[in-house]
């Protein structure tokens, strides 16, 4: 006589079935929640290595544009003398 799987023996194996979905679910879904937040924290520091580079460039731009206008300056002082 063949002996049958029970109900109980069905449901405990479709209730696991449906855990072990859910907590493949639950790793991709904090999987691409990790992604996100390195993809994130990427861009805040290329956007801060930007702006540091901008800064400097600015920076740099202020200074020669104010050399320039001493250098004049200078060249203005020594014609009029």
């Amino acid at each position: 006589m063949a002996v049958t799987p029970s109900k109980d023996y069905k449901r405990r194996e479709r209730e696991q079935r449906k855990f072990d979905k859910r907590m493949a679910r639950d790793a991709a879904k904090s999987v691409e929640l990790e992604a996100q937040q390195l993809a994130a924290q990427a861009a805040a520091e290329e956007a801060e290595k930007t702006s540091e580079a901008d800064l400097k460039a600015e920076l740099e731009a202020k200074f020669e544009a104010e050399f320039a206008a001493e250098l004049a300056a200078e060249s203005k002082s020594r014609r009029v003398a």
